[in-house]
């Protein structure tokens, strides 16, 4: 199948900065950076625009030199994928210590795959670099390229070189308009809970590394798949633990937690993957209370729901009470019951995603809208905190994803919460937002 656009891959031993590059180009934090060799272990890819090229720059994880890491062979496998698939490679090296045989290694792969090469010899700011950066001219490729990714020394020269090379496949419609904007969906949850299986079943190809070890996934990981002509970004996530256990889990897990919180604020709407023969746990009360204070959608993905069969007819009915229970403020979060290693039900998820994100930013017209809260304040008045009399003059909605509305008063600030859950009740009752958080604000008119 021909790509819409070049793919650009980042290949180097460990250590080597390929990580702080990728970061650098991209303009974003996405690829974690530790001192740590073999940290990314996912290949991470981002479409990025550089000198007027729109290109996938891919980060591959340690795929070369010696490893104690138990997945450093699916590591080396999805690496070797990227590779067969790049139209172009960028060879990173350290300046600072030179040629070693792990660098020759390296570059004989890059040869052997048939496209262009650009030799980036990193680090140069380093007072040791200088003749061991001149090593790397015995490699024999034409185009060499001197920087510091982490200082942005030479790297605009990079950024002309890798324009010129891969040219610009921009995707168009028949009409020659852009591609729609893809809604950003991160799924989260505590590690092992089976976030990677989903992902993997939803894009219908083995994509994100899977295995039993808890923290698998370090980086936050996006792939874009296609649902009847609609475009999804999801973002799978490391597993989120309490504070004090991510601490003890070093710096890796430490910044892989920090970028699946930021996943949770730039999405548009959040699967929340809870492992069922578990339930819901506090930790997961945690996860959702930040997707809904980010104000966005939420879709409930009941896992493993094929190890819960067999316990009776009430099973579904029982958990979904005691999830509802544990996680009281996402009482508008669809609940699906699934099973990512068998495919029971994740043909459900993009479906229901889609009709969460289309919740999420609707608009209701000001006249139905006006009509709607007469009626409702009409039958049940509300009472200020001060159980002054109070008349709501107008509301307006003011914003989308989420959905704000502002209702205006004779005299309060404020509704008792009690009321001002029973208006946002009414609210999704009325006009749907299933799945969205609503805000609502009260304001006295001046």
């Amino acid at each position: 199948m021909r790509r819409s656009h070049p793919s650009v891959v980042l290949l180097g031993r460990p250590n080597v900065g390929k990580s702080t590059l990728f970061n650098r180009l991209t303009r974003t934090r996405r690829a974690i950076v530790t001192p740590v060799p073999g940290t990314t272990r996912d290949v991470i890819a981002q479409r990025v625009e550089l000198g007027g090229a729109s290109i996938d720059l891919v980060d591959t994880g340690g795929m070369f030199g010696a490893s104690e890491d138990p997945l450093q062979a699916e590591v080396v496998r999805r690496g070797q994928r990227a590779v067969s698939n790049a139209d172009l490679l960028v060879l990173v090296v350290d300046g600072r210590e030179g040629a070693v045989p792990a660098d020759q290694e390296v570059a004989r792969v890059a040869r052997s795959a048939g496209v262009p090469v650009l030799l980036v010899i990193n680090k140069i700011d380093d007072r040791r670099a200088g003749a061991g950066a001149m090593e790397f001219y015995q490699f024999g490729f034409d185009h060499v390229f001197e920087i510091s990714a982490e200082h942005g020394v030479g790297v605009a020269d990079l950024v002309d070189a890798l324009a010129a090379r891969v040219g610009s496949r921009e995707p168009q419609g028949d009409s020659g308009t852009p591609a729609p904007v893809e809604p950003a969906i991160a799924v989260v949850g505590r590690p092992n809970a089976g976030k990677s299986s989903l992902v993997n079943r939803l894009l219908r190809e083995d994509r994100m590394l899977v295995s039993d070890l808890p923290g698998t996934t370090r980086d936050a990981v996006d792939s874009v798949v296609t649902w009847h002509r609609r475009q999804f970004r999801i973002v799978d996530t490391a597993g989120i633990r309490r504070p004090g256990r991510v601490a003890r889990g070093g710096q890796v897990e430490t910044v892989s937690v920090l970028l699946a919180r930021r996943a949770i604020e730039a999405a548009d709407v959040v699967v929340l993957v809870v492992d069922a023969a578990e339930g819901a746990t506090d930790q997961d009360a945690a996860i959702a209370g930040e997707a809904d204070k980010a104000g966005c959608g939420v879709l409930v993905a009941a896992n493993k729901w094929d190890l819960m069969k067999g316990r009776g007819e009430r099973t579904a009915r029982d958990f979904d009470e005691a999830l509802r229970r544990r996680l009281k403020f996402l009482d508008y979060a669809p609940i699906l019951h699934l099973s990512a290693a068998t495919g029971e039900r994740v043909s459900k998820v993009l479906e229901t995603i889609d009709r969460i994100a289309e919740a999420r930013r609707r608009r209701i017209p000001t006249g139905e809208l006006n009509r709607f809260v007469e009626r409702v304040t009409a039958a049940h008045p509300p009472v200020s905190p001060g159980r002054r009399h109070v008349r709501v003059l107008y509301a307006a909605q003011t914003g989308v994803a989420p959905p704000t509305f502002v209702f205006f008063t004779n005299v309060a600030t404020r509704f008792h919460f009690s009321y001002e859950r029973f208006l946002i009740n009414q609210l999704r009752s009325e006009f749907g937002f299933a799945g969205s958080p609503i805000r609502l604000h009260v304001r006295k008119r001046g």
